[in-house]
């Protein structure tokens, strides 16, 4: 397996709160940072995983599963 890095930024949120963060770690999102920045939050991951595809699939669905809604994935190209 190979890890894969991108970015989950979250729809409508402007910060996360300590429990919230807790509920992201608890649902499988411990693999990801949280970030906060000029009004928007987004979890940057690096996910181990059999194709780029099934690791933002999968850190989709833990993020959802912490109650959270996605505004969009980014994933940087290799240089």
């Amino acid at each position: 397996m190979k890890n894969y890095d991108f970015k989950i930024v979250l729809d409508g949120v402007t910060d996360v709160t300590d429990d919230e963060g807790d509920s992201l770690y608890r649902s499988g999102c411990d693999d990801g940072t949280i970030v906060s920045r000029e009004g928007a939050v987004f979890i940057l991951f690096s996910r181990e995983s059999n194709s780029l595809e099934e690791a933002i699939k999968s850190a989709a669905a833990n993020v959802r599963s912490a109650g959270f809604q996605i505004e969009h994935v980014e994933v940087a190209c290799p240089a």
